[in-house]
């Protein structure tokens, strides 16, 4: 298992995830930011704003995306 932090995958706060694979990861990150949506909360739509703008170009969002599930795959398993 290894830990992420929301920040590290492009959000807007600390609160931190753990998962098995980088899929489960995206996932969790996935619904806490739909939650923040529902919150309205101003810092995490920023954070989408922002990601929103990398999905524009299909080969930026590929790459942010090979970056994090490589920063992911390199993070020490949690003890």
């Amino acid at each position: 298992m290894k830990t992420m932090t929301c920040k590290q995958l492009g959000g807007a706060c600390d609160i931190k995830f753990h998962a098995n694979t980088f899929d489960e990861m995206a996932e969790m990150s996935k619904n806490h930011g739909m939650e923040m949506f529902q919150k309205n909360d101003i810092e995490h739509l920023e954070a989408m704003k922002n990601m929103k703008e990398k999905m524009n170009d299909p080969n930026v969002m590929k790459e942010w995306f090979e970056s994090k599930k490589k920063e992911f795959e390199e993070l020490p398993d949690d003890e």
